[in-house]
């Protein structure tokens, strides 16, 4: 199976949070900011946090038994991978080009949701799902309003709680459904919330009358 190229909006916290923890799980990532200055911000905050991360590894290298130098450097190399795999880029048209997932991190309003929807509609592959943050929003009424109805999803979770990660193994993470939600896109959605180390759980959005 192809790995999974993530379009990710916003190179805020919660962008540059999950452009690097989607990279760490083997995704190929584009992060998108029309901003110049939040671009190189993200580009230098994830350079030393995975500068940093290096050299704790080379530390607890040094200080363990039993590893080669071979081991040591194949180790700092893996640690390095995740910033080649991510692009950072200034338009919605090149971060979505070959995506298959798209999250956007704009504010949690209704205007900011339906422009970048909309945009995303019309920009992404037919075949990519779009993801939006938002637990004050229906995802049913929102899905509504673009042309891939079963590609939407809504992570219903504060961003607060994602760029601050229980150190629980798996924290569960909820996602909010509707009627129209092809279960092709509940797997993906399933696939890289498990990559990422959380244990999805599925719910019926509240707006939308079970069957």
């Amino acid at each position: 199976m192809p790995q999974l190229t993530v379009a990710i909006i916003g190179a805020g916290p919660l962008g540059r949070w999950l452009a690097l923890s989607a990279a760490r799980a083997g995704f190929h990532v584009f992060l998108e900011d029309v901003m110049p200055a939040n671009l190189h911000h993200a580009q230098e905050t994830l350079r030393q946090q995975l500068s940093t991360q290096q050299a704790a590894e080379k530390s607890s290298s040094v200080s363990g038994h039993g590893f080669s130098h071979a081991a040591n450097a194949a180790k700092s190399s893996r640690a390095l991978a995740p910033e080649g795999q991510i692009a950072f880029v200034s338009t919605i048209e090149e971060a979505v080009r070959n995506a298959g997932l798209v999250i956007d991190c704009v504010p949690d309003e209704l205007e900011s949701k339906l422009e970048i929807l909309w945009l995303l509609d019309r920009m992404a592959p037919p075949r990519a799902v779009l993801a939006t943050p938002t637990t004050r929003l229906s995802i049913a009424d929102l899905a509504h309003c673009t042309y891939r109805p079963a590609k939407c999803i809504a992570i219903a979770a504060e961003a607060s709680a994602l760029t601050g990660k229980s150190e629980a193994a798996n924290p569960e993470i909820l996602l909010r459904t509707t009627t129209q939600t092809a279960p092709e896109t509940v797997a993906l959605l399933d696939r890289f919330w498990r990559q990422l180390g959380f244990a999805p759980r599925f719910e019926l959005d509240p707006a939308e009358p079970a069957n």
